[in-house]
C-alpha cells in the first residue's frame, strides 16, 4: 500500500512534470519538492521505476514517455549534487531561451532587413521614425553615380553628335587657266552646335581655323554636309560663330560653368586630329590646371589667352573641338597645344565662362566692341634704337607708336609716330600686351583716359575718350 500510495504520487507529479515540460517552466515550489522525495527514499527510485514499467503497458502512449523519462531522470541522479547540477543546468538552457527571445524581439525591429516583419505602429519604431525623419542641420541627400564606364559611354555617344567637321576652302587660281580659280580645302578643324533657333543653327570654333577663307564646308555626324555663314570672328580670342541650317542637326551641346573646375577632374576632348578620317576622335584625361595665361600671336595683335590645361590629347584638326566634363557639358573649346619636341600632355582649351560671351556678342552685332584709340603699336625692345635715340637711357621698356588712324582719337589728342607710351592713367606700360590687357579689362568704351609717353627725350601727357572699333589698331 505504501508502494503503491508512493507511485500514485509519482504518477501525479510526473504527470505535472510532463505538462510543465510543454510549456518550457518549472515552478520552484515543485522543483524543492521532487528534490526533497529523492533527498528521503533514494533506494525507492529503483522500485518506483519498476513500479512505473508496469503502468507504462496500461496507459497511453504520452504518458508512456513522460514517465519513462522522469524515472530515466531520476534514476540517473541519485545523489542531490548531481540533481542540483542537472537542475541548474535546466535552468540555465530556459533562462538562456528567454533572454534571447527578449533580445530578438528588442533588436529585430531596428535591423533594416527586418523590419517588415514587425508591426510599424510599435512605439519602438515611431520613436526610430521620428529621429529618421527630425529636421536639423545635418541632410542625407541622394549621389548619383555618373562616372561609370557606362555612363561615359553613353554621354560621348550623344555629344558626339553635336560636334562638326569644319573644311576651310580658299580661292586658289588654275595653272592652266589665270582667268579662272576654284575653292580648294586649305584646312581642317572641328566645331561645336551650341544653339539651334528655328531653322537656324549656330557653331563655335576657333577664328584660326577658318580665318581667311573664302568658303566654310560643315560635315555633320549623320554624314550630312552644308555650307556655313560666318557671323562673326574674334581674332583677339580666337573664337569665331558659323551659321548653317539646322534641318540636319541631330544634337546641341551646353556650356558648362569652367569657374567650378579643379585640377584633377576628369575631361575629354572630342574633335578631328589629322583631318576628318579621325571624325569625333574621343580622348580624356584630367584638368592639369585653370587659369592659365598663354602668350599668342593673333592676327590682332599678341594677346595672353586664359586658358584651361589638360593632358587629353589635343593634336592638329582637334581645334575647335569640345572640351567636355563627365556630365556632356563645354567647359571648353580646344584651342592650342605645346608640340615642341619632348613635351607632351600639354593642351589647352578656352573657358567656356570666356567663351559664353564672345559668341552672344558675335551673334547680337557680328564683332566685338572694345575700346579703341586708334594707334598701332610695337614693343620698344624688338625696334632698333636709331628710331628712339632721344630716348633717355633709363627708359628700357614701353610701346613705341608705329601708325595713327585718321579721324581716331589718338590723332585728336595729338599722338604721334615714334612716340613712346610708358604708362596708362596710373598703370605702367612695359609692352604692347599690358596697354591691350588694360583697355579691354579695366575700361570700356566712352571712358577718358590720359597716356604719359616720351617725345624728343621729353616725358608729356595727352588725354583722349576710347571710341570703339574692330580693325586690329588699338
Amino acid at each position: 500500500m505504501e508502494n503503491d500510495k508512493r507511485f500514485d504520487e509519482f504518477k501525479h507529479t510526473d504527470d505535472q512534470s510532463n505538462n510543465l515540460d510543454n510549456k518550457e517552466s518549472y515552478s520552484s515550489t515543485e522543483i524543492q519538492t521532487e528534490q526533497e522525495k529523492v533527498d528521503i527514499k533514494p533506494e525507492v527510485e529503483h522500485n518506483d521505476l519498476e513500479a512505473t514499467q508496469i503502468e507504462h503497458a496500461q496507459t497511453e502512449t504520452v504518458q508512456q514517455s513522460a514517465v519513462s523519462e522522469e524515472s530515466t531522470l531520476r534514476a540517473s541522479r541519485p545523489k542531490e549534487k548531481k540533481s542540483n547540477s542537472k537542475m541548474k543546468s535546466f535552468l540555465s538552457m530556459v533562462s538562456a531561451g528567454v533572454l534571447g527571445s527578449a533580445l530578438t524581439l528588442g533588436v529585430a525591429p531596428h535591423i533594416d532587413g527586418l523590419q517588415g516583419y514587425f508591426n510599424s505602429d510599435s512605439p519602438a519604431t515611431e520613436q526610430n521614425s521620428e529621429v529618421i525623419e527630425a529636421s536639423g542641420p545635418v541632410k542625407i541627400q541622394s549621389t548619383a553615380v555618373s562616372d561609370s564606364a557606362s555612363s561615359i559611354a553613353d554621354m560621348v555617344e550623344e555629344a558626339s553628335k553635336g560636334i562638326v567637321g569644319i573644311t576651310s576652302m580658299q580661292s586658289q587660281q588654275n595653272p592652266f587657266n589665270r582667268s579662272n580659280s576654284q575653292n580648294i580645302p586649305s584646312g581642317t578643324g572641328s566645331g561645336v552646335i551650341f544653339q539651334k533657333d528655328g531653322d537656324k543653327a549656330y557653331i563655335v570654333t576657333n577664328n584660326h581655323v577658318i580665318e581667311n577663307a573664302n568658303e566654310v564646308e560643315i560635315s555633320l555626324h549623320n554624314g550630312e554636309k552644308s555650307m556655313a555663314k560666318l557671323i562673326g570672328t574674334d581674332p583677339l580670342t580666337d573664337l569665331a560663330v558659323l551659321e548653317i541650317d539646322s534641318k540636319h542637326v541631330e544634337a546641341v551641346l551646353p556650356f558648362g560653368d569652367s569657374g567650378t573646375l579643379r585640377p584633377g577632374d576628369q575631361v575629354f576632348a572630342i574633335g578631328n586630329p589629322l583631318g576628318l578620317d579621325l571624325s569625333r576622335t574621343v580622348t580624356s584625361g584630367i584638368v592639369s590646371a585653370k587659369d592659365r595665361s598663354i602668350s599668342v600671336d593673333t592676327s590682332a595683335g599678341s594677346w595672353e589667352l586664359n586658358v584651361i590645361q589638360t593632358d587629353a590629347a589635343i593634336n592638329p584638326g582637334n581645334s575647335g573641338g569640345a572640351l567636355l566634363n563627365t556630365q556632356g557639358q563645354v567647359i571648353g573649346i580646344n584651342s592650342l597645344k605645346i608640340a615642341n619636341s619632348g613635351v607632351e600632355g600639354l593642351g589647352f582649351a578656352i573657358p567656356s565662362n570666356d567663351v559664353v560671351p564672345i559668341i552672344n556678342s558675335l551673334i547680337d552685332n557680328g564683332k566685338i566692341d572694345r575700346p579703341f584709340i586708334g594707334i598701332g603699336l610695337a614693343d620698344l625692345a624688338e625696334v632698333p634704337r636709331m628710331y628712339y635715340a632721344d630716348l633717355p637711357n633709363d627708359v628700357k621698356e614701353g610701346v613705341i607708336v608705329t601708325s595713327v588712324a585718321q579721324n581716331s582719337a589718338a590723332q585728336k589728342a595729338g599722338l604721334k609716330m615714334t612716340d613712346v607710351i610708358v604708362k596708362i592713367n596710373d598703370t605702367e606700360v612695359k609692352s604692347s600686351m599690358d596697354l591691350r590687357k588694360y583697355l579691354y579689362s579695366k575700361v570700356k568704351i566712352g571712358d577718358q583716359i590720359e597716356l604719359t609717353f616720351y617725345r624728343g627725350g621729353k616725358l608729356e601727357t595727352a588725354s583722349l575718350t576710347l571710341t570703339s572699333n574692330t580693325t586690329g589698331i588699338e
